[in-house]
């Protein structure tokens, strides 16, 4: 399992890399890996507001279709449109070209460090 040890992570298996107050968020190496191949990706528009925890999209793969999950509070300031063309990145490049959205953080959200994020997995989360 791939584990950048400079993101965060959530339960609901999204990554977050943080510069300043604005996060970078997609899904985990192990989720992709999970789903399968990704053929639809569904993201908010510029500007709608998530709580930590509510659902922001979706992603839809052979196997099945998941909620995508608001790792912090905050405000979508940039979406990766090249996933409604490629939503293969997801599963190509979880960590680069496969990111989701951008959020203008406005509050916290309960995120793990690679190391916890990892034993979290193992324990069957």
């Amino acid at each position: 399992m791939n584990l950048p040890e400079d993101l965060r992570y959530a339960k609901t298996h999204e990554w977050v890399r943080q510069e300043g107050d604005v996060v970078t968020v997609g899904i985990t190496d192990h989720a992709q890996e999970e789903l399968g191949d990704v053929v639809f990706v569904e993201l908010p528009e510029k500007g709608a507001a998530f709580e930590a925890g509510e659902a922001f999209g979706s992603v839809e793969s052979v196997k099945t279709l998941s909620d995508l999950n608001a790792p912090v509070k905050g405000e979508v300031v940039a979406v990766n449109d090249a996933l409604s063309d490629s939503p293969e990145l997801v599963n190509s490049d979880p960590y680069g070209e496969g990111w989701m959205i951008q959020l203008q953080v406005t509050g916290e959200g309960e995120l793990m460090s690679a190391g916890e994020y990892e034993s979290f997995v193992e324990q069957g989360g």
